[in-house]
């Protein structure tokens, strides 16, 4: 598919193996898992035909909703362009891209994934389809595990799931919820409410919604959770789609309005239970919207980098003018530290993963790293690929360009699966409610001891921050929350990178941390040598 393509005539990306290319990835890989996966071929898929599918998507073959069939019936479903429809098969059959947390693997290979697909609207129907695989593995009963081998791209026909939770009155806010649950002899039926941001509308074959059952308490304790097929037991559609989004980016996961009607429904678990199940669900999202995040931001990067090493100003290509190295060197660090987070987060999330309610004080430790992670990972892509169009000059805001593109499904990064202020608020719960700083401290503190006096400085930085906490009124905690998760996020992705530099024995990890403290945590200029030790690390890490 890529032969004769005049896609590398508008991308410097397009055809590059982007995980071959990526030592920061691989480096962290091999960290975390003991190993490197071999993910190349996903890697050249990833440079190549998806690449240049999601532009085309993007620009031209938005999903369509087909609201009736031929004879007259209310069909609800969305037509996609074939060559996503192709994209998203192979992805989930050929690449596996949905199987290793349940097929032996691990999670940090199915991140690694998505980070290397980094379209957020495809990553975003693979990642709702694993969601809805995760609550029905733990908590689904026989019936409803059936679903499970052709959600995760095992067996025919391929399924994609759903999570339908937000509602236009409440938002981030899941206890306004509206939709009633009411059980009719042996079935549930749902009905009374409708779902404002239903990603997958039309195209998920089963969703995870949540409702609230007849006679429970009003809040987010009151929900239940509930599997909802796309038609009922006789074929006839299961409920109504309003309409689909229009948006400014992610046009190739169709996200409509769902309003039910008498829905047939299937509850999954315990009901009293569901808000947790919800919570957990979203420890998936929130760490595939970091992947996510990430990958856009690789991609930018490369993007950007590529066109600095042949485009001339003033008499020297961008790559030579030290400006451009500093912007270039910024988003690398970002990048870096932000894998590095990532995947520790993942780690925690791996160790917890088969807990259920009431959790241990390790899973807060896991959720409170999720919300970190989502917040500096995203407001990183954010700024990373704006770097990376500016450094395009004019070309960089042309619509034709790649790079223009990547910018739009970054800014959605900080507001998927709750936005920065709601990141920084629950993060704050986990340290107040539960504690979670405490194994924060302990784990960082191991990771300090005998290594770096970099790592140990940025240790000084989030006991101080914590301990600022403890002398601030409640109002004062909530104004500063996100100026102190940014901190405390940087500071940990400082002793990360630095624990990884010396457990792996490279030195230029260890100058990627010390070079991230300086500029997210310090927040200082560089020095003649941390500006050498700067352009060293963008020549070795990537010279696509």
């Amino acid at each position: 598919m890529t032969q004769g393509s005049v896609y590398h005539h508008i991308s410097s990306v397009y055809g590059t193996n982007v995980y071959e290319v990526d030592e920061p990835l691989k480096l962290t890989l091999r960290h975390f898992l003991k190993k490197t996966p071999d993910l190349s071929s996903l890697g050249a898929f990833a440079g190549g035909e998806l690449y240049e599918v999601a532009d085309y998507v993007d620009k031209l073959a938005n999903p369509l909703h087909v609201m009736w069939s031929i004879r007259g019936e209310r069909v609800d479903a969305v037509l996609l362009d074939p060559a996503q429809r192709w994209v998203l098969e192979k992805l989930m059959h050929e690449y596996k891209v949905n199987q290793p947390p349940f097929k032996g693997g691990s999670w940090h290979e199915h991140f690694a994934a998505i980070y290397l697909v980094s379209d957020p609207g495809i990553a975003c129907i693979l990642t709702v389809t694993i969601q809805t695989a995760y609550a029905l593995a733990k908590y689904g009963d026989s019936a409803l595990k059936r679903f499970i081998p052709h959600l995760i791209g095992e067996a025919e026909p391929i399924m994609y799931g759903a999570t339908w939770f937000t509602e236009i009155q409440g938002g981030s806010d899941l206890g306004a919820n509206l939709t009633k649950a009411v059980k009719t002899g042996d079935s549930w039926r749902l009905s009374g409410g409708w779902k404002y941001f239903a990603s997958n509308a039309g195209l998920a074959d089963v969703a995870l919604v949540t409702a609230r059952p007849e006679g429970a308490p009003p809040g987010v304790k009151g929900l239940g959770l509930f599997l909802v097929p796309r038609t009922r037991p006789d074929g006839s559609a299961n409920f109504t789609i309003r309409r689909l989004k229009l948006k400014s980016a992610t046009k190739s996961v169709p996200t409509g309005e769902v309003e039910f009607n008498d829905t047939v429904a299937y509850p999954v678990g315990e009901l009293e239970k569901g808000i947790y199940y919800v919570l957990e669900d979203l420890m998936v999202s929130r760490l595939a919207n970091s992947a996510g995040a990430l990958g856009i931001a690789r991609k930018a990067f490369l993007e950007a980098l590529g066109y600095a090493q042949f485009r001339r100003a003033f008499g020297k290509k961008l790559i030579e003018h030290p400006l451009v190295v500093h912007d270039l060197l910024e988003m690398e660090l970002l990048i870096n530290g932000g894998l590095a987070l990532m995947f520790k987060a993942i780690q925690e999330f791996q160790s917890v993963s088969s807990e259920t309610p009431p959790y241990s004080e390790h899973y807060h430790y896991a959720r409170l790293l999720t919300h970190i992670t989502k917040n500096i990972t995203a407001e990183a892509a954010a700024y990373v690929t704006r770097l990376a169009m500016e450094l395009h000059g004019g070309l960089g805001f042309l619509e034709e360009f790649p790079v223009e593109r990547l910018h739009r499904e970054a800014l959605i990064t900080p507001i998927w699966e709750g936005t920065s202020n709601i990141q920084a608020l629950d993060m704050l719960e986990a340290i107040v409610k539960k504690k979670a700083h405490m194994p924060l401290l302990d784990d960082m503190r191991g990771l300090s001891e005998s290594e770096s006096e970099i790592a140990l400085n940025a240790l000084k930085v989030i006991e101080g921050t914590l301990g600022k906490i403890a002398h601030m009124t409640a109002y004062e905690v909530e104004f500063h929350a996100k100026r102190i998760l940014e901190t405390i996020g940087h500071a940990i992705a400082t002793i990360l990178t630095a624990d990884m530099g010396i457990k792996l024995g490279d030195e230029s990890i260890l100058n990627a941390a010390r070079l991230y403290y300086a500029k997210f945590v310090e927040n200082r200029e560089l020095t003649s040598r941390e500006i050498d030790a700067g352009r060293e690390l963008i020549t070795r890490f990537l010279s696509p």
